[in-house]
């Protein structure tokens, strides 16, 4: 099987400061809709959370570009042990949902044309959030072993991440299977598809493909495994799955793991060792959750067709470096941060000048700043 199609760029830490930076004054007025708009949320909760959003938005639009590392793991180790008086468990759930749906919105909002690339680094910078909070906090004490294998895990979902985001699309998915089988060490892996509008399952891609397209059925309450929007571990399937599928894919132990983003599913996977028994553990199936998070992610946003607005539109790499004129870097920096020529930079600004009518660089910044481009 040959290489999925390389069709999107792999993000910098330093390009997804500077999409932030771009786009702040955007995401923050999504965090204090999302924020305020979710009325279960106690008032002491929106407080901690409100902070949390606030000091981690404005540290990186406040960091300078050339100041930081490809390496974000320095960075968001200090900007957490900075918030250790203030963070709990709620807060920091609460905060992860809002920034992520926050950024999501102003995403769409702008038609950003590197979308997945940016949210799959969003889920990597949060992968590491929530492993340190873990260290710090929750478990602080945990021994090497445990600490090793939560890094192992971590290292296993970076792979993930960058293959979903060089994946060309929903026809990479047979692919990204077997990917999947390779890196969390299982013979088979299968999706099965969810129809909202019948409320049934179908087998789409796996092994044996024949067999696993025969799979079809009506979900019910009483077909738990795959009316749970949990991940389910099943030691023996026997009083969960029909006998017949049980014999046709020679089933013993199977994991079932929902594939839902922003409350849309969109299916299941499942993994097994294709008869063996065996054991999984309460990290591994967490881990295997996080597997079905990005796919979630994946699949709601691969083939989507973002239009051009009919005003005036720039292109990501224009956006960038109008960005980093307004911070008043020269052409050999922007050169230098975005890995380009001096020649190149001095075309994208030429490019900038026609499309804002601009005379010079000022007048590019200023005309940006009028029409809303900069915040």
């Amino acid at each position: 099987m040959t290489h999925p199609m390389q069709s999107f760029e792999e993000m910098t830490f330093q390009e997804f400061v500077l999409v932030i930076k771009i786009h702040y004054k955007q995401i923050e007025e999504n965090t204090n809709i999302y924020l305020y708009l979710e009325s279960s949320i106690s008032e002491e909760d929106r407080k901690k959370t409100a902070m949390l959003l606030d000091s981690f938005l404005r540290l990186l639009a406040r960091t300078h570009i050339e100041d930081l590392q490809d390496d974000y793991r320095n960075f968001l180790n200090t900007w957490l042990q900075s918030q250790l008086s203030v963070i709990d468990i709620k807060s920091f759930n609460l905060f992860q949902l809002i920034f992520e749906k926050s950024l999501i919105t102003c995403m769409i909002q702008q038609k950003h044309h590197r979308m997945n690339a940016a949210l799959m680094y969003v889920l990597s910078i949060f992968t590491y959030l929530v492993q340190l909070y873990d260290d710090r906090i929750v478990h602080p004490t945990s021994d090497n072993h445990s600490t090793n294998q939560q890094l192992s895990h971590l290292q296993l979902l970076d792979k993930l991440d960058k293959l979903l985001i060089y994946s060309s699309g929903y026809n990479d998915l047979a692919y990204i299977l077997k990917k999947c089988e390779e890196y969390f060490n299982y013979k088979r892996c299968v999706f099965y598809a969810y129809v909202p509008w019948s409320n049934q399952f179908y087998g789409v891609i796996g092994a044996e493909l024949p067999k696993v397209q025969s799979m079809k059925g009506q979900i019910t309450e009483l077909n738990t495994v795959f009316s749970s929007k949990k991940p389910i571990y099943l030691k023996n399937p026997k009083n969960y799955v029909k006998e017949e599928h049980i014999q046709l894919f020679n089933l013993s132990s199977v994991i079932f793991i929902p594939i839902i983003q922003q409350d849309q599913l969109f299916g299941w996977l499942t993994f097994d060792q294709l008869g063996e028994e065996f054991d999984c553990t309460k990290d591994e199936l967490a881990l295997l959750e996080e597997v079905g998070k990005r796919l979630g992610l994946f699949l709601s946003r691969k083939g989507e067709r973002i239009e051009q607005a009919p005003e005036l539109h720039l292109t990501e790499r224009e956006s960038m470096i109008l960005g980093l004129l307004a911070e008043g870097y020269d052409n050999k920096k922007i050169a230098g941060l975005l890995f380009l020529s001096e020649h190149t930079v001095r075309d994208y600004i030429s490019s900038l000048m026609t499309k804002l009518k601009a005379k010079n660089r000022t007048q590019v910044v200023a005309s940006a700043f009028r029409l809303g481009l900069l915040s």
